[in-house]
Parts: C-alpha cells; sequence; structure tokens
C-alpha cells in the first residue's frame, strides 16, 4: 500500500509555478504603472532641467535688460523765473534736488524751491559801487566756483555752499557763498578795461591754485595766476595775483575755458573755430591750434564735460561733436574730432554737462531736450520738451532733475531717469577712443581713484582673453588626452588598465585653486628660469618617444621584446620621460649661455616679445591638466566600448592594429571622442581659479603665448563682490556671465549636432 502511494504520488503533476491569467494580468497592469511612473518622472526631470536652464538665462536677462533701456523725462512743474527784471547768467540745482537758483547780471543769486517756486534765499555776492557785470563765469560744476567779470576790470569771485541742519527731524538746507579768493575782488586788468567774457578754474588737487583769463572790451586776452594762503592765527586770507597777457584771439570770441589741471584755455569764436592755448606756463603761452569745430557752422554752445578733458560743441546747425587732446609722434598736444552724436533739429542754444559722469544734457531753439553721454556716444533721448527756444538747461549733482529756461520767463522741471548711459553696444565690444588715449582701444578697467574717471567697459579683452586660456589649454590636453584614451582602451592590458585609468580620473577631484596655487607660485617662476628647459621638454619630449618606440620595435631583437608582455610596453617610457626632463632642466642654463647670451626672457624682450611670468604658457599646462582627465575618461570610454566583431573583422581581414585604429576604432568612437573634446572645451572656458591665480590677470587683446590675459569667469570672480548692487558695473557683470554662458550653450549645441551627424554617419559599421 505504501508502495502503491508513493507511485500515485510521484506520477501525479507538479502544481504550475507560471501565473495564471489573472495574475499575468495584475503584473502586466503594475509593470504599465511602473513604466508610465518612469516615463513621466524622466520627462519631468528632463524638463526641469530646460526649465533651470531657462531661468537661468531669465534671470540674467533681467539683470542686464536694463543697461539697453534709454533715459527718460518725465515733467513736474513749471515755475516763474524768481528774477525777471535782470538777466539770468545761469541756473543751478544743489545736490539734494529740493533748490534751484539763478545768478543774474545784478551782482545777486537767488534760491528757489524746486516744487513751487518759493524763494528761499537772496544772496548778494557784495558788487562793488558803481560797478557793473559784463561776463560771467563757472568753474566745473563739481567746484561750485562762479566768477563775476566787471566793466572796471575786476573779478568777482564766489563759491556756492549750503549748510545742512535737521530741525525736528527735517533737512533743511541753507544756502551762503564763500569767498575763496577773499571778498575783495581780483584785479585782472590793471588797464581798467571792461571785460566781455570770462572763464575760471581752480586746482584742489597737490598745489592749489585758480586761473582766471579774460578778454577786454578792447579784445586783449588776459591771464591770472591766483595762489592763496590763509594765516591759521587770524583766519586771514593773503592774495597773490601774477598777471600775464596772452597772444591775441585770431577771431571774434564767444565762450572761453579753462580746464582743471590749468594748462590749457580753449576760446570759441562766431566763425565755428576754437583757439587751443598752452597755459602750462603763464608767462610763455602760446596759441597752439586753431580748428575748424562746426565745420562752416558757427558754435552756438560749447562746454567741457565731467574732468574738463573733453570739449563738447553744439552748431547753428544742431549738430553735436566731442573733442579733446591727443599727444602725437613728437610729443605734441592736437585738438581732435572725437565722436559726433545725434544731431538736434535745430540750433544748439545750451549745454549742461553731469557732475560725475561724462554725460550732458543739450536744449535747442526747437524746445527740445537731448541727453548723451560721451564715451558710449550714445543719444538715449532726444524728445520735444517745450514748445518755446531752450535758452538755458541745469542738471542737478546726482544727475535726477533738469531744469529749461524759456524766453517767457519759466522754468521748466522735469526729472529724468538715466542710469546706465556708458553702456552700449559700440561701448562693449567695439574699439572706443577714451580721453587721454592716441586712438581707440579695447580697454576693461572698471575703477580708479578718480572722481573723473572714464569707466571703460570694453567685453572684447575678456573674450579673447576667455578664448586665449580654453585654446592653449586644449592645445596642451587634447593630444596628450585622446592618444592616452586610445591606447589606455586598445592597447593597454587589462590590469595595466585597470590602474592607469582610474588614476587619470581621479585627477579630476583634484581642487583647481590647487593648480592655480602651484602654476602661479612654483610653476611660472620655475619656467621663467628654465624656458630652454620648457621648450625642450614641450617639443622634443614627443620626438624622444617616438624615437624610442621606432628603436623598440625596429632595433631591439624580438627575443628580447618577448620578455615585456603586449600592453606593457608604455611602462618603459616612463624611466625616459623622467630622464630626459632632468637632462632638459639640467641643461637649460649652459643653453641660456650658448645661444641666448644667459637670459632666455631678455632674448625675447630684445627682439620685441612681451614675456610676462604669469602668462598664457602657464594657464596652458595648469589648466591643460585639468582639461585633460575630462576628455580621457569621455573618450577613453567612446573607444573602449567600439564593438569587438568590428576590430576582429579588420584583423582577421589582415589590417594592422594601427590601421584598425585609425580605419574602424575613430571613426566609429568619433562622436563620443568629439563629445569629451567639447566637454573638455566647456570646461576651459569655464575655468575660474586657475586663470584667476596663473594669468596676471592683465586684459589684453592677443593670442602672445608668453602673455597674460583675463577671462570672463576670472573677471566675475574678481570684481562682483566689490561693486554696487545695481550699478552699471554690476549689470555689466552679470552681462560677462550671460556672454560666458551662451558662449558654452551655442558650442555644445554645435557640438551635439556635430556628433549626432557623426553617429548617423557611422552607425552602420
Amino acid at each position: 500500500m505504501t508502495d502503491l502511494t508513493r507511485t500515485m504520488a510521484e506520477s501525479a503533476p507538479a502544481p504550475s509555478l507560471l501565473p495564471n491569467a489573472e495574475a499575468r494580468q495584475k503584473l502586466r497592469k503594475r509593470r504599465a504603472r511602473k513604466d508610465t511612473m518612469s516615463r513621466w518622472g524622466i520627462s519631468t526631470a528632463g524638463f526641469g532641467v530646460v526649465f533651470a536652464l531657462a531661468m537661468i538665462f531669465v534671470y540674467l536677462f533681467y539683470e542686464v535688460a536694463p543697461i539697453i533701456r534709454g533715459a527718460t523725462v518725465t515733467p513736474l512743474v513749471s515755475l516763474e523765473l524768481p528774477v525777471t527784471e535782470a538777466e539770468t547768467q545761469a541756473l543751478f540745482i544743489e545736490r539734494y534736488e529740493e533748490l534751484g537758483f539763478q545768478y543774474t547780471n545784478e551782482g545777486r543769486a537767488t534760491f528757489f524751491q524746486l516744487n513751487d517756486g518759493t524763494v528761499r534765499a537772496e544772496l548778494d555776492l557784495g558788487l562793488p559801487e558803481g560797478a557793473r557785470i559784463t561776463s560771467f563765469a563757472s568753474g566745473n560744476p563739481s567746484s561750485q566756483i562762479v566768477a563775476q567779470g566787471l566793466d572796471n576790470g575786476q573779478v568777482l569771485v564766489v563759491e556756492h555752499d549750503y549748510d545742512l541742519t535737521f530741525p525736528e527731524g527735517v533737512r533743511h538746507i541753507a544756502p551762503k557763498f564763500v569767498f575763496p579768493l577773499g571778498e575783495e575782488p581780483i584785479q585782472l586788468d590793471e588797464q581798467g578795461a571792461a571785460l566781455t567774457h570770462l572763464a575760471i578754474e581752480r586746482r584742489v588737487r597737490g598745489r592749489a591754485a585758480t586761473l582766471i583769463a579774460g578778454i577786454t572790451e578792447d579784445q586783449r586776452l588776459l591771464l591770472a595766476n591766483i595762489s592763496t594762503r590763509s594765516n591759521m592765527m587770524t583766519g586771514e586770507t593773503t592774495v597773490q595775483t601774477s598777471r600775464y597777457t596772452l597772444p591775441a584771439v585770431p577771431g571774434e570770441p564767444v565762450k572761453m575755458l579753462l580746464d582743471q589741471q590749468l594748462r590749457n584755455l580753449f576760446v570759441s569764436d562766431k566763425q565755428g573755430r576754437i583757439h587751443y592755448y598752452d597755459v602750462r606756463d603763464p608767462a610763455n603761452a602760446r596759441l597752439v591750434q586753431t580748428v575748424d569745430a562746426g565745420d562752416g557752422s558757427p558754435i552756438t554752445a560749447i562746454e567741457f564735460l565731467n574732468g574738463t578733458v573733453s570739449l563738447i560743441v553744439g552748431t547753428e546747425r544742431g549738430e553735436l561733436s566731442q573733442w579733446f587732446l591727443v599727444r602725437d609722434e613728437n610729443n605734441e598736444y592736437e585738438l581732435t574730432f572725437v565722436r559726433d552724436f545725434r544731431a538736434h533739429g535745430a540750433a544748439i542754444t545750451s549745454l549742461a554737462a553731469e557732475y560725475n559722469r561724462k554725460g550732458f544734457i543739450a536744449g535747442d531753439a526747437d524746445g527740445q531736450v537731448g541727453i548723451h553721454y560721451g564715451t558710449s556716444a550714445r543719444t538715449l533721448y532726444l524728445n520735444q520738451f517745450v514748445d518755446q527756444p531752450i535758452t538755458q538747461v541745469a542738471i542737478s549733482p546726482l544727475n535726477g532733475r533738469i531744469l529749461a529756461k524759456t524766453p517767457d520767463a519759466k522754468i521748466h522741471v522735469a526729472e529724468i531717469w538715466n542710469q546706465h548711459p556708458q553702456l552700449s553696444f559700440s561701448a562693449l565690444w567695439n574699439k572706443v577712443w577714451y580721453e587721454g588715449r592716441s586712438e581707440p582701444e579695447y580697454i576693461w578697467q572698471s575703477s580708479s581713484a578718480s572722481d573723473e574717471f572714464e569707466s571703460k567697459f570694453s567685453l572684447t579683452p575678456l573674450t579673447i582673453g576667455t578664448l586665449k586660456a580654453a585654446f592653449y589649454a586644449m592645445l596642451f590636453a587634447m593630444p596628450l588626452a585622446i592618444a592616452g584614451a586610445i591606447y589606455t582602451a586598445y592597447f593597454m592590458t587589462p590590469k595595466l588598465r585597470g590602474f592607469v585609468k582610474p588614476s587619470i580620473e581621479i585627477m579630476e577631484a583634484l581642487p583647481t585653486v590647487i593648480l592655480g596655487f602651484l602654476a602661479g607660485l612654483w610653476l611660472a617662476p620655475f619656467a621663467e628660469a628654465h624656458l630652454p628647459a620648457i621648450f625642450s621638454i614641450l617639443l622634443l619630449l614627443p620626438v624622444m618617444m617616438l624615437l624610442f618606440a621606432w628603436l623598440w620595435s625596429t632595433l631591439l631583437p624580438a627575443s628580447l621584446r618577448r620578455f615585456v608582455p603586449d600592453g606593457w610596453e608604455a611602462a618603459l617610457l616612463v624611466p625616459i620621460i623622467i630622464g630626459f626632463v632632468w637632462f632638459a632642466v639640467t641643461l637649460s642654463p649652459f643653453i641660456e649661455i650658448w645661444f641666448f647670451g644667459g637670459s632666455m626672457r631678455q632674448w625675447f624682450t630684445d627682439v620685441g616679445i612681451t614675456y610676462d611670468q604669469r602668462n598664457a604658457l602657464i594657464v596652458g599646462i595648469a589648466m591643460g591638466f585639468a582639461v585633460i582627465p575630462t576628455i580621457f575618461s569621455i573618450a577613453e570610454d567612446a573607444v573602449f566600448t567600439v564593438p569587438k566583431h568590428l576590430t576582429q573583422g579588420s584583423l582577421a581581414l589582415g589590417a594592422t592594429r594601427w590601421q584598425t585604429v585609425v580605419g574602424v576604432v575613430l571613426p566609429t568612437a568619433s562622436p563620443g571622442i568629439f563629445s569629451a573634446v567639447m566637454m573638455g572645451f566647456g570646461r576651459a572656458v569655464g575655468e575660474t581659479m586657475i586663470v584667476l591665480m596663473a594669468t596676471g590677470n592683465s586684459p589684453v587683446v592677443n593670442f602672445n603665448i608668453f602673455e597674460g590675459m583675463r577671462t570672463l569667469s576670472a573677471n566675475i570672480a574678481v570684481e562682483l563682490p566689490e561693486t554696487a548692487v545695481g550699478s552699471s558695473h554690476f549689470r555689466v557683470l552679470f552681462l560677462a556671465a550671460l556672454v560666458l554662458l551662451a558662449m558654452t550653450f551655442i558650442v555644445n549645441t554645435i557640438a551635439e549636432i556635430i556628433r549626432q551627424r557623426l553617429r548617423a554617419r557611422y552607425s552602420s559599421l
């Protein structure tokens, strides 16, 4: 019975291990849910990456957008002129934009509130009894100094100032006069003739001095050099005046201007000419040059820009141009036309320079107001402001308010927005003729100790520097990385590959700040002291390696070559490389003595090649080491994953291993190798710390391997922490980041297109 039961049990069918129809249906539904979730998850992540990249672009555009915005003028109020019975000589606005003030030919200044025209104060200049004002002049707007020329040859000099108090927590501005040259008028003309034209300027840096130039009614050109001393005990001011007579103006003068350095005097005449006098040595002052600045049209307005280097000239035809002194080959200065601006439709009647920038306001005979900027050559605003001719314009020290006077004794007050006038496509990417330069140039110089500094925001040197650093890094890294990847993946034994590949890839984890530190503090001085060794290593070491390979394969007996297993030949190169490097460094001083007169760097200087210690050669080597792991890893994977049947088929048909590499492996792996190169290039373009520490950060425009550079990324790292948020400098740095991102985006897009085409081309192999 037991045997029968056992036999029946063994012969019974085993329970089925396959799921039934209901279980299979549940599995299919579960798999479908997982597939759907995976598809949606991957798609969401992909769109998230695209969205994040788009948001980066949006944010950068948001920060950069104000650069391209022009100026706006918002009319606020029209006021009656405080004093209408006298001639208005000048209008000004104080720095808090609460008060305006009017100088008249009666020897008074009237201060009034800009919101309603209420007179706050009326101050007397102390006009001598019986004297009459015949001319007026003001210095650089920031100096707040003005001069009144009298009919007796005297000049009354005052400086408007303010006392600031806060009674009951409310700001109160109390205008006052200061007499920097004493309260007594300065006798400019000892003959006592009336002064028809006047110019004044004061130098505050270095040895303080004041120059006053005047033209008398009998057309004599006079100059007075005035110095003052104050008694510390009594406060009494002693004035010492030296008077000179200059060559007469060859024309009927209209206006005179003196620069802040007290070196140059400019006189415009009714014929549209400007006469340039050199007054550095007043006793030997001379007429240097006469130029036709109006191009046949009379000059109707002329003013200095901030810093008193550039002249802005307005003509009867409504044309505006900028002129300044340029040094020629003979070390002589010439007044030179630099740029022009968008023309007004009518004669320019008044100009007002900004206090702290290179911009200016122009009013014309049709009632238009134009806002222009010198460096960027931008016309930011040109529109109808009033329906009458504008006779005078003024701008506040903070560039937030303007005044425009019309013939009907009205003052029109307006608010202006003009935050970034110095930025334009031309100023950012083209050559710009900056003050003090002999020709247009690409310059990046964002700051200076001088308030009259002309910001230089050319992105061209930074872009060229970025490409230069990446080019030399790739020139060093590409041959080593790609050749090493091919040899490691195809020729090297698996055991040695298992040591070499991780060792190179782990180099990528090395902080670039360490590489930059070593490059700047060790490699750069070492290269400078051993230039022959550096060139010997870079140029002759590959030749030595090829020579060793030729000796190994042709002259060494096969019986000896068998002792080295296939794929281990590269290990034999290690002592060869170390020995050659040691030999080159040891021989370097002797090569300098034999061929370069004891110093290869000095030899470069003698032949006209500039050599900086921290240069593109150092950056190429240091950044090349940072880029090699990226290129090597991706390229090695691309070569290693070439299907074996392709290489084996090639070898079976009689091709050598190198023929197989060139004809089969490289075409098949070319999309991956190209991707590796582009990834390395993107890595080099965005590198910061190495170029920051090893380039010298000189924003130059050349590809000289012996000179440094400044890159976009290094410039952002250096200057962004120090710039004011929202300033023009701040916006330009964000623009540099946008340019850097756009460069990498475009390069990667082109690289992907080429990679896909290569992949499609060689996919049939």
